[in-house]
């Protein structure tokens, strides 16, 4: 870890807690293991947080903020123009991104959704991920394809399936599913989603 400036201890001890959490989850995220990566006391540490839960709940945060940027990439890739389509288009962007995310970044994935004393707030500039899915959705109503009795609460059902299928093959019975046959599945996963809403 490189060395920080002078009042910027906190973030150097969340970007070595981040890295921890992307190697081993919540478990891995110890106090005193991201004071020794930063190069100060546990004392100044805990100067910062007042316990690990706090410093989790940082975590948490960084973690949907990361999701939130994965999603965005994958909706920058949708290139129909035809507003109903598009709006299609970049639901099923959206559930893949997620699904992907949680593959490729198991331990933050995990940090983000782990239960903490208080839930992590995305700061206003920050993407927030749910916020991101809604307005998908919003989208998929403004052309068109879904009824406003169906876009209500659209958010819930979009993200448990997701979500769902996500944890599944992550510490479920699905986790040995090979790459391709959850691929097949996740878009499978997609189709239901779209035919339940447009």
């Amino acid at each position: 870890m490189g060395s920080y400036h002078h009042g910027n201890l906190r973030p150097a001890l969340v970007e070595a807690a981040v890295g921890l959490a992307q190697a081993s989850g919540p478990e891995g995220v110890v106090l005193r293991e991201v004071a020794r990566q930063t190069g100060v006391s546990h004392n100044a540490a805990y100067r910062h947080f007042a316990d690990r839960d706090e410093l989790l709940s940082e975590v948490a945060l960084a973690a949907m903020q990361q999701l939130s940027a994965a999603m965005s990439v994958e909706l920058a890739g949708v290139v129909e123009t035809e507003p109903a389509a598009r709006a299609v288009a970049r639901l099923r962007a959206t559930g893949r991104a997620y699904v992907h995310f949680a593959l490729a970044q198991p331990g933050l994935f995990d940090v983000a959704f782990a239960g903490h004393r208080s839930p992590p707030e995305v700061a206003p500039e920050a993407a927030d991920p749910y916020a991101l899915l809604g307005l998908v959705l919003d989208e998929l109503a403004l052309a068109g394809a879904v009824s406003a009795g169906r876009r209500e609460g659209a958010e819930v059902l979009c993200w448990s399936a997701v979500h769902g299928f996500a944890v599944l093959h992550l510490h479920g019975p699905l986790r040995d599913v090979p790459a391709q046959e959850r691929e097949d599945s996740l878009e499978q996963l997609l189709d239901q989603i779209q035919r339940g809403l447009v």
